[in-house]
C-alpha cells in the first residue's frame, strides 16, 4: 500500500483496488461456473456484473479504515473521492437497467 498521506495516493489506490477486485472475483466465479459449483444464470440481466462491481467498490472500505487509523486525512479524502466517482459510474452504467 502507498506509504503517503496524499490525495493522489489514496485516489489512485482506490481506483486500482476495485478494478483488481472485480477482475479477481469475476474470474473466480467463471472458474466456479465451469466446475459446476456456481450457476451461470442470475436473477436478472447483468446480475453478476452489478453485484460484483458493488462488492469491488466496497473493497475501498479496507484502505479507508487503514487510513483512518493512521490519521491520514488527505489519503482518506482521495479514497472518498474515488469511491464517489465509482458509485456514480455504477449508477450511470447499471441504473438504467434497474428501472
Amino acid at each position: 500500500m502507498f506509504n503517503r498521506n496524499e490525495i493522489w495516493a489514496g485516489f489512485l489506490f482506490s481506483l486500482l483496488l476495485p478494478a483488481l477486485g472485480f477482475l479477481l472475483l469475476y474470474n473466480l466465479f467463471g472458474l466456479l461456473e465451469m466446475g459446476g459449483a456456481a450457476s451461470g444464470e442470475g436473477f436478472s440481466t447483468n446480475f453478476r456484473e452489478r453485484t460484483l462491481s458493488i462488492v469491488a467498490i466496497a473493497l475501498n472500505l479496507i484502505p479507508l479504515n487503514i487510513y483512518r487509523r493512521r490519521r491520514w486525512d488527505l489519503a482518506m479524502r482521495g479514497v472518498v473521492i474515488a469511491t464517489a466517482l465509482l458509485a456514480f459510474g455504477w449508477l450511470f452504467w447499471f441504473g438504467r437497467l434497474l428501472i
